[in-house]
């Protein structure tokens, strides 16, 4: 996914219930997180291997950390905060099999699964993304979270 990781955890955040702690921020930070690989990608590692080979986006890292962190969170009373969060990576994760590949078998296996290959068929990889029919999962998403968020003030 290129840009729906956003409105993911909006849509995730507007499903649950709003008694849960910063649940708005917690989501929305959860699922876009994966993604701060992207600054080491560019600014330290010139780009010198997929960002999805990094550890935030691998899904054992995260189950580790989960082992840690929820019953810290539980100890705390921020367990359904901390399971937002978690929630809202793995729906992260999750997008970023469908075309992009993400390592489900580490640390036993390298292998990126992606459920569909896009070809690079154009200049520049953006637009082969953009114009191929995965894209529209995207546009999905996009316009499911634009639509409860245009109905925000119509449900209170």
């Amino acid at each position: 996914m290129l840009t729906a990781h956003l409105p993911s955890g909006y849509l995730l955040a507007r499903s649950l219930p709003k008694a849960i702690p910063a649940l708005m921020p917690v989501t929305l930070i959860g699922a876009v997180f994966p993604d701060i690989d992207m600054l080491w990608f560019h600014f330290v590692d010139g780009r010198a291997f997929h960002h999805h080979r990094y550890w935030v986006h691998i899904p054992a890292f995260w189950v580790a950390l989960a082992v840690v962190a929820l019953p810290l969170a539980l100890w705390l009373g921020y367990l359904r905060t901390a399971l937002v969060f978690f929630a809202a990576i793995l729906i992260h994760l999750m997008l970023d099999t469908i075309g992009g590949g993400i390592m489900w078998g580490a640390p036993f296996s390298d292998h990126l699964f992606e459920l569909v290959t896009v070809p690079p068929n154009h200049g520049h990889w953006i637009v082969s993304f953009m114009l191929h029919w995965t894209f529209l999962a995207e546009i999905a998403i996009w316009s499911a979270a634009l639509a409860l968020w245009l109905r925000r003030d119509l449900a209170t």
